[in-house]
């Protein structure tokens, strides 16, 4: 299987009107909606998020996930929006032995739902809500190099019919796009380029860059805080020597934002 690395967007954006640009929420619609036609049918998905950090990674188990919606101060309706797909315990349970076996403690949820970074875009790309699924949480570390550690250990998974996603924003400064600061789009572009030459890159250029990307031109000011580009570590950990391509590379909500195939 390949390994992808999406944009969530913000909230839930698709399916409430959160007054943002018409062509933005197309187009990232667009590109969530038809990612499945560029991909074989996963016989499941493992989803890391931004919206999840704990002590070691950790697998829900919940044979059906709830929906946790963990945002605030939206319309009604974003507090009603259903993504009934079906957990996969052992699929968790397979998880965990991979990264034990790599020497990376881990845990597991029984209760934890899919948050907005797997429910919203999955619910796009995935609209019948009939692939098993579960989420691996980061590592509250927030350390790079220990989460293309992860993905690495998780690699085998490709080979089993195991769809990787990545779920994050490859731009994130909330308070710049709320903000309208006329710098940050700039940075985004800035930083973007890097990003794109940098997943694109052969594995060993790819991985030391990422794990130094707070080097990287604008990078803080694209990230203050780097959890929603974490997911992109255990994405480019599993693409072992799969190059990156970018799929998708447009404006949202005034700043531009990738996504990202291996394989």
């Amino acid at each position: 299987m390949p390994v992808v690395y999406i944009p969530h967007g913000g909230g839930p954006w698709p399916f409430v009107d959160m007054g943002l640009p018409r062509r933005d929420v197309d187009t990232l619609a667009g590109y969530l909606r038809n990612l499945r036609s560029d991909l074989p049918t996963p016989a499941a998905l493992l989803v890391i998020s931004a919206h999840w950090e704990t002590p070691v990674p950790t697998v829900m188990t919940a044979a059906k996930p709830e929906m946790l919606y963990d945002y605030y101060g939206f319309p009604p309706a974003s507090y009603e929006i259903q993504w009934p797909a079906p957990g996969n315990p052992a699929l968790a349970a397979r998880v965990r032995a991979l990264l034990e076996g790599a020497g990376i403690p881990t845990a597991e949820d029984p209760d934890r739902g899919f948050d907005h970074g797997t429910f919203i875009p999955l619910k796009l790309t995935y609209p019948d809500a009939n692939i098993p699924t579960i989420q691996l949480s980061l590592n509250g570390n927030l350390d790079p190099a220990t989460h293309i550690a992860i993905g690495r250990a998780l690699a085998p998974l490709r080979d089993e019919g195991v769809l990787i996603v990545g779920s994050g924003m490859s731009f994130h400064n909330l308070r710049a796009i709320f903000g309208r600061d006329p710098a940050s789009a700039k940075q985004a572009d800035t930083f973007d380029a890097w990003l794109g030459n940098a997943v694109t890159s052969d594995q060993a250029t790819r991985d030391a860059r990422l794990t130094e990307w707070a080097k990287a031109p604008s990078a803080r000011a694209c990230h203050p805080r780097e959890e929603h580009l974490l997911p992109l570590m255990v994405v480019a950990g599993a693409a072992g020597d799969d190059r990156g391509v970018i799929q998708h590379s447009e404006p949202f909500m005034g700043t531009r934002i990738s996504g990202y195939r291996f394989g």
